[in-house]
């Protein structure tokens, strides 16, 4: 029975981009498909710190602000996945590269191969640089459990909003706004523009040559 020539570089191409595939799916779905908030418990709704109107405003106020909650979450679970989904792939392949420059030889493949993983970890990184996904995760983040923590001394302890029932309120909505408008400027501020990703793209995939 006759071997038949296995082309071993052909096949860590093939894993490669396989891999880098299938991994990058959970960034696709948080992408394309919608995250839930989780119940919290008992809410304004169930307290004994305020009156029947207090409780229906804040309840009100909640209800309002669930679809910002919502779109803070799927940002934060997006730049999460994304982050570490550049790094997944960035820092081995540094480490990798230099390994596999020594081991090819005369196949075109094995060129193609560095070729590959190269480019691709250069578009990580300018995609990582450019859209700030680290930036972005920890904005949204911090948002996110920022507005609970205040949520939850409300309900807890709402005296330390203020001595009167109107006072807590007028506290509670300012801070609440205040995160709001928090989140939205970082979220402004971590936009790139064209001029930036382009500039990026370029500095990536064209390292600078040393002098001689």
């Amino acid at each position: 029975m006759a071997f038949v020539n296995v082309n071993w570089w052909l096949i860590a191409i093939f894993a490669y981009v396989s891999l880098a595939v299938i991994t990058g799916l959970p960034v696709l779905r948080t992408i394309f498909g919608k995250i839930e908030l989780h119940p919290g418990g008992p809410n304004f709704e169930q307290s004994k710190h305020f009156t029947d109107g207090a409780k229906d405003a804040l309840q009100q106020h909640f209800d309002r602000i669930r679809g910002t909650l919502g779109f803070w979450k799927k940002q934060a679970e997006l730049f999460r996945r994304a982050h570490y989904y550049c790094l997944f792939w960035t820092i081995p392949s540094s480490v990798i590269i230099p390994f596999l420059a020594q081991a090819s030889d005369a196949d075109p493949l094995s060129k193609w191969l560095i070729t590959v993983i190269s480019a691709y970890s250069a578009i990580l990184l300018a995609i990582h640089r450019s859209f700030k996904i680290a930036d972005n995760y920890r904005a949204f983040r911090e948002g996110e459990s920022n507005f609970y923590d205040t949520y939850r001394r409300m309900l807890d302890r709402p005296h330390t909003f203020g001595s009167t029932e109107e006072e807590q309120l007028d506290r509670y909505f300012d801070e609440v706004e205040n995160l709001r408008k928090f989140v939205r400027n970082a979220e402004t501020d971590n936009t790139p523009s064209i001029e930036q990703a382009r500039s990026q793209v370029s500095r990536e995939g064209n390292p600078p040559r040393s002098s001689e």
